[in-house]
């Protein structure tokens, strides 16, 4: 292996070492809590319901965009691509399932479509900037990997000593892990910008997660979690839009 992909491995169980530094982190019921549970249209927590309709206005033609395979230096990777908007469309109907009875049983529906999403991008830039047969070998284990850590929270969860550490490994680690691989290794496609705004607008989704309440007690108009769903969608979308634009970077340095 290269110096690059040392440096990716040992980051990668550095943090993994430090978030086990930490005591069991259990789910925090006031978690549930949202700041805008108002009906609406007779459905409970409304606007948190609704707003996961935009998920699936980026999933669904995400599918068909990979499907059709085009762009791609090499067909085979599409997969991890088609796994990412797979898991953006399941997020629609599991965190609309989750926000109809937000409860620890719920939530499970919620995390397992999302981690689809992270590790499948994961693979998918390992796939195009490291080695394509390997980001595909690694596909289905991670995500397997990912899956596994939801359910280990919900049993440890349900038996009363809940740890999240291993699925905020999964979510955060993720994040990490397309940082440095997109600062390390070189690009085959042009627009890498567009896959760091796309880290930027779920970050940042992240904060109005975050302050939830504060961002609902400024005018009573809507939650800082459904504008989590609409940049956590616009995050999803940007890698869509990425995919139509970009050019394998041989083609346009060849038309310059």
């Amino acid at each position: 292996m290269n110096r690059r992909v040392w440096v990716l491995l040992a980051a990668t169980l550095a943090a993994v070492f430090i978030v086990y530094l930490f005591p069991a982190i259990p789910q925090n019921e006031a978690y549930h809590q949202f700041a805008d549970q108002r009906t609406v249209l007779g459905i409970p927590n409304g606007l948190n319901v609704l707003s996961n309709a935009c998920f699936l206005l980026v999933g669904l033609p995400g599918i068909g965009l990979t499907l059709r395979g085009a762009g791609f230096l090499d067909p085979r990777e599409r997969w991890p691509y088609c796994a990412f908007f797979i898991g953006v469309t399941l997020t629609a109907f599991g965190s609309a399932w989750y926000h109809l009875d937000p409860n620890n049983h719920t939530l499970v529906w919620d995390r397992i479509p999302m981690t689809i999403g992270f590790l499948a991008l994961v693979a998918a830039l390992i796939a195009e900037r490291i080695d394509v047969t390997t980001g595909l070998w690694l596909l289905l284990p991670l995500i397997a990997a990912g899956i596994g850590t939801v359910i280990d929270w919900e049993i440890t969860q349900s038996r009363g000593h809940g740890d999240l550490r291993p699925y905020a490994i999964t979510q955060f680690g993720s994040l990490l892990v397309m940082v440095l691989l997109l600062v390390l290794f070189p690009a085959r496609y042009t627009r890498s910008l567009d896959f760091g705004i796309s880290l930027a607008l779920y970050g940042v989704a992240k904060i109005f997660e975050a302050t939830d309440r504060l961002v609902f007690s400024i005018g009573r108009m809507v939650g800082g979690h459904v504008i989590k769903h609409i940049l956590a969608a616009l995050s999803a979308y940007w890698i869509f839009r990425m995919l139509r634009l970009r050019l394998p970077v041989s083609r346009q340095t060849s038309s310059a």
